[in-house]
């Protein structure tokens, strides 16, 4: 399972998000950014930050 945890790019924020594939974080991610955060453009160097920030959950197997 993958992880990523918002407040890892945005101080402050809580909002987290797992999913078994990489693509799918980053989706709900970027989702998410528009929608709590107001970036109305997400361009790729914040799509960049986000996939650095995705990590294997803790307690899960690296597939």
């Amino acid at each position: 399972m993958r992880l990523f945890e918002c407040g890892t790019l945005v101080p402050g924020c809580e909002w987290h998000t797992r999913a078994d594939e990489d693509a799918e974080v980053v989706r709900r991610a970027v989702q998410h950014m528009r929608s709590a955060h107001g970036e109305t453009v997400i361009r790729e160097n914040m799509v960049d930050n986000i996939k650095a920030r995705v990590r294997d959950e803790p307690g899960t197997k690296a597939a």
